[in-house]
């Protein structure tokens, strides 16, 4: 187990990986399928954000709201009988935001061959207050050295998502400044 360091008076105590990593089991059904038979991969995306957002608001100690979905790979097909595990950790944690990493795996309901990856996704959550306003979130003690790879993995994303961020507000200054009108 990780041990938990003194902290300054005002700073969240730092919670470990283990607290609030969870997963959610879906079977599924006729209703979640699109024209092609298989399940809607909106389907799969709501899964996805709901067990996210449960480790966000359980790592954070109260509510927390999807910011972004980095990335959402779609690696094969989920059918209808499938039994969906959502399983979802937090890899990284800024002042107010967490980095969610999330693992999709299927198996048939009736069978006991093991589930295989059908998807993954990476989300940024930011814990609020009852006002909407960003609230601090405790560190995030990674506890593994997997953790603490999905930790500098997180911490690479977010220079990305900055950096990017940085560069789309440049050129829409820039283009503004020479008189593009774009709204």
């Amino acid at each position: 187990m990780t041990e938990i360091p003194d902290v300054t008076a005002g700073e969240p105590q730092g919670k470990p990986i283990s607290a609030s990593r969870t997963t959610l089991s879906h079977i599924m059904t006729a209703n979640d399928t699109n024209l092609l038979g298989t399940v809607h991969g909106g389907v799969i995306m709501k899964l996805v954000d709901d067990a996210a957002g449960a480790v966000a608001g359980r790592h954070s100690g109260g509510p927390a709201v999807t910011a972004s979905m980095d990335e959402m790979a779609f690696l094969a097909p989920v059918r209808v009988g499938d039994l969906v595990h959502v399983k979802a950790q937090v890899n990284w944690t800024g002042r107010s935001s967490m980095e969610i990493g999330v693992r999709v795996l299927a198996e048939r309901w009736n069978e006991s061959t093991p589930a295989t990856q059908v998807g993954s996704a990476y989300l940024v959550f930011t814990a609020v207050d009852a006002e909407g306003k960003p609230r601090t979130v405790p560190p995030v003690l990674p506890e593994t050295d997997q953790d603490r790879r999905r930790n500098q993995e997180a911490q690479i994303r977010r220079t990305h998502r900055l950096a990017r961020r940085r560069a789309i507000m440049a050129l829409r200054e820039e283009r503004a400044a020479q008189g593009f009108d774009e709204n």
